[in-house]
């Protein structure tokens, strides 16, 4: 007892301990925005911003390529690459979105993260098969 009677002036007072931070424990804090965190977190699927925006460009990509061969170039533009294919603009797009996931996969699995870098050997890939192939 007299041992606990002499650490007592040491102890951190209530007064000080809110003035540490403690008094916001268990307290809900808002958070930033996160391209990780899910966007409907009871959703079956897990859709964080990130997901959301690949899904997005995808869609995208496929819908302007079906309005371009829709009414722009009815024919197709079909034409002859460096590989030998004769492709047309969903060929091409469809090379590209396959070359790019191949790229993603294989630097996760070379190398890990972040993968900035993939991204922007992607866009260059993406660039080289609709003007070389």
């Amino acid at each position: 007892m007299r041992k606990l009677l002499l650490t007592l002036p040491f102890l951190p007072s209530t007064a000080f301990a809110q003035q540490a931070g403690w008094g916001n424990v268990g307290q809900q804090v808002e958070k930033g925005f996160s391209w990780t965190d899910p966007l409907w977190p009871d959703f079956w699927m897990a859709w964080t911003p990130a997901t959301l925006a690949v899904f997005v460009g995808i869609f995208s990509a496929i819908a302007l390529i079906g309005v371009l061969e829709g009414f722009r170039y009815r024919d197709g533009i079909e034409r002859r690459g460096i590989l030998g294919l004769t492709t047309t603009l969903g060929d091409r797009l469809f090379i590209t979105l396959l070359g790019s996931a191949y790229i993603f996969l294989a630097w996760l699995g070379l190398v890990g993260q972040p993968v900035w870098t993939p991204l922007f050997l992607s866009i260059g890939w993406g660039i080289f098969v609709f003007w070389k192939v």
